[in-house]
């Protein structure tokens, strides 16, 4: 079923999907999903361990071992800490960031879930967001998970990408058509 999925594709996509497999005969998907996440957002938050990920200069056993230690004090734990290993010992941990995007929509097309990137200036309530969510709901018909960007150079409005369909509403477009159309008048 999920090797079907034309929106995975490569090395990452083999893993993922693998993965996806795994997680779904083991009924473990949401917990993968929350692990895969929680080191996302070490990555995010660590320039020492992204380096750990995407530099060929360290050798396979020191990967894995500084691997470890960062999966035990996070928490991450059973298939998900297996999974990452494995990356590890293939040499295709660089992979990784592509290999959760993949997951993540494996499981939302499972759920049958969209998932739309929005950037905004800054940070929306949650009653935006909910709002948010329930007029893509209204579009696509089905449950929208949002991944939520916050660039504050777009002044304000915000960005809405939902597949291959992208609305512009930022004020920063906005003003850069005006100034277009004065270029053009003037």
């Amino acid at each position: 079923m999920a090797a079907e999925d034309t929106s995975v594709s490569g090395v990452s996509g083999r893993y993922a999907t693998a993965l996806f497999e795994l997680a779904r005969d083991q009924k473990v998907v949401d917990e993968v999903k929350a692990d895969l996440e929680r080191f996302e957002g070490l990555l995010t938050e660590s320039a020492d361990l992204k380096r750990l990920v995407r530099s060929p200069v360290f050798a396979a056993d020191a990967q894995s071992r500084a691997l470890s230690a960062v999966l035990d004090k996070a928490g991450i734990a059973g298939i998900t800490a297996n999974f990452l290993k494995v990356l590890t010992a293939n040499r295709r941990l660089f992979a990784v960031a592509d290999v959760i995007r993949a997951y993540r929509a494996l499981v939302a097309k499972f759920k049958g879930e969209a998932t739309a990137d929005v950037t905004v200036a800054e940070a929306l309530s949650d009653k935006n967001l909910d709002a948010l969510k329930v007029a893509l709901k209204s579009v696509t018909g089905k449950d929208v998970a949002l991944n939520v960007k916050i660039d504050p150079s777009i002044i304000g409005g915000l960005v809405v990408k939902l597949g291959s369909r992208m609305i512009d509403s930022s004020l920063r477009t906005k003003l850069n058509s005006i100034k277009h159309a004065m270029k053009e008048a003037g």
